[in-house]
């Protein structure tokens, strides 16, 4: 039995990585060992998680990995942790476009028999929230919503409004206003940990102690241990056994990664070798394979195209048709120039920041066949971005498809498969697999 406890919002905005973070660093302070897990495709709320809890950040997604690996992936991200907090997504009944409860946060809590914190955003109610804590409870039976979080409580009259105005449900916390606590966001979110690393533990531990003051830890813990138990295997990363070393960008520019990602390349036997294209000016000692993962480098385009040594080394190793993995941002730091930028020159392409957001999950194809990618594998996955890249014809990673329209995406060239498409591979192993085998295959075979 694995005590837990799910932390959603009433929308976006609502306060659930503020309330989530500190609860794990809070309870963490306590001596527990504490996991956190994000609902949904994010990769930045998971890296704050991380940093809280001293764990691996996880996600869990019912659209990526299937509802019927939720479990499975739980119980193997909570191994060895004595509490799991699972951070939702957006409002808790808002999923994936069109299909119903799938993917959202009172699906999950489903799945995983979780009990429900609600994070409420009190700044402008009293009364009020007893009307949004009734809906929430009620929409839908099989949620246990089971206690509520006031977040941005003005002072300790608006708390006792609010106590009052949601009697006899359970009141688990009230968070005042701190201006110790608030993190900058951008415009995909928060500003991920990678690039404030010092200034984010900070603000984490301020949160934690004001969460400590403000919320009732110890009814937070007999409700996570209060969670039915939840029988079944784990999921596992192991895989077939060969010998790969794979260069793996990491750094402020190249942050978002699936911590399974990297354990079934690890899984497959591949050694992963980190390198930060901001610094590093060359890439990791025989290396059969690199993946560029998604972050920011539209922030760090100077320093990205100042780096002229390793931009020539990656030109070299794409052109050599060694496997390449490039999403979202290894997209833009792959082509020939980001907003001006001179960046890799390893495809024909180039990109531009732009004000319109694409966002979405989706239904993909494989459109042309790579090293370790066979030209028609269907995976799921979802973008999220706000550039755009013209190219000079190239083959197509991927036919995506969503909301009955359909398109191509991406580029192919050589061992290169580069585009805006993430994907988790919880629910395709054999992708990772492939990926590590491609690897150790020598150049020159």
């Amino acid at each position: 039995m694995i005590p837990r406890v799910v932390v959603a919002g009433t929308s976006s905005g609502a306060g659930k990585t503020t309330v989530a973070c500190g609860l794990i660093g809070a309870l963490r302070a306590r001596g527990l060992a504490v996991q956190g897990f994000k609902v949904g495709p994010d990769y930045i709320d998971p890296s704050h998680h991380a940093l809280a809890s001293g764990r691996p950040g996880r996600n869990l997604d019912a659209f990526l990995s299937g509802p019927e690996l939720i479990a499975p992936l739980f119980r193997h991200g909570s191994a060895g942790a004595d509490v799991a907090v699972i951070e939702g997504v957006m409002g808790m009944f808002d999923g994936a476009s069109g299909r119903g409860e799938l993917a959202s946060t009172a699906h999950v809590a489903k799945l995983l028999g979780a009990p429900v914190i609600l994070v409420l955003d009190a700044a402008a109610m009293a009364r009020s929230a007893a009307a949004m804590v009734h809906g929430f409870r009620t929409f839908d039976p099989d949620v246990d919503v089971a206690g509520v979080i006031f977040n941005k409580v003005g002072s300790e009259h608006h708390e006792q409004l609010l106590r009052e105005a949601v009697e006899p449900f359970p009141v688990l916390g009230a968070l005042q206003r701190d201006p110790r606590v608030v993190t900058p966001e951008r415009h995909l979110g928060l500003v991920p940990v990678a690039e404030r690393e010092r200034d984010a533990r900070a603000a984490l531990s301020a949160l934690a102690a004001a969460t400590a003051r403000d919320a009732d830890l110890d009814a937070v813990i007999r409700l996570a241990q209060g969670a039915p138990p939840l029988p079944g295997p784990a999921w596992s990363p192991a895989g077939e056994r060969g010998g790969a070393r794979i260069a793996i960008a990491r750094g402020p520019a190249f942050s978002f990664h699936y911590q399974e990602n990297l354990e079934l390349l690890e899984g497959a036997g591949a050694e992963l070798v980190p390198f930060d294209p901001l610094t590093d000016e060359a890439l990791p000692a025989e290396a059969g394979a690199l993946v560029l993962a998604g972050g920011f480098p539209e922030v760090f385009g100077a320093e990205l195209a100042a780096n002229a040594r390793l931009r020539g080394e990656i030109r070299a190793f794409a052109a050599s048709g060694r496997p390449v993995l490039a999403e979202c941002g290894g997209l833009l730091y792959l082509g020939e120039s980001l907003d001006g930028h001179e960046m890799c020159g390893a495809l024909p392409a180039r990109a531009t920041m732009s004000g319109r957001l694409t966002l979405g999950y989706r239904e993909a194809v494989a459109a042309t066949a790579t090293p370790w990618l066979p030209e028609g594998r269907p995976v799921r996955g979802h973008e999220f971005h706000y550039s755009r890249v013209e190219h000079d014809g190239c083959a197509p990673a991927w036919t995506l498809s969503a909301r009955g329209t359909t398109r191509a995406e991406g580029i192919v060239s050589g061992g290169v498969q580069a585009s805006y498409l993430h994907t988790h591979w919880a629910a395709h192993p054999e992708l990772a697999h492939d990926f590590a085998r491609a690897a150790a295959i020598p150049a020159w075979a």
